[in-house]
């Protein structure tokens, strides 16, 4: 069978569309999303809770649970431990998946920046 010209380039497109979205997280460049976080969260050795709580093993851990940080009614309610799917749709849109939180965050739309910032946090454990 043979595609006409538009058809194949077409086509080509969408591969290379499809090839982009499956290609491996990148941790660095979840560091370089996570720029948009550090305002209000820490990650790393020296974190600490600020404005936000820090966030270093934050995948496995119950939802308001750091006994040093002041959460918000509604996540100390939560009642879950943040896995990868909780914690993305809650990076899309945090009032969603626990209204009543204080995090005041617009939501991250970009799947891609979304894997690469949970493959960041990923390599941040818990202190």
């Amino acid at each position: 069978m043979r595609l006409a010209r538009p058809a194949v380039s077409l086509l080509a497109a969408l591969l290379a569309g499809c090839a982009d979205e499956r290609a491996p997280a990148d941790p660095e460049a979840g560091r370089k999303v996570f720029a948009r976080c550090a305002n209000c969260h820490q990650v790393g050795p020296g974190a600490r809770n600020v404005f936000g709580p820090e966030l270093n093993g934050i995948v496995g851990r119950r939802a308001g649970s750091l006994p040093d940080y002041q959460y918000s009614p509604a996540l100390r309610r939560a009642g879950f431990a943040w896995d990868e799917a909780r914690l993305a749709a809650f990076l899309r849109d945090p009032d969603a998946v626990v209204p009543g939180n204080a995090m005041r965050f617009w939501g991250l739309s970009s799947e891609r920046q979304l894997a690469d910032l949970l493959a960041y946090l990923r390599t941040q454990p818990a202190r």
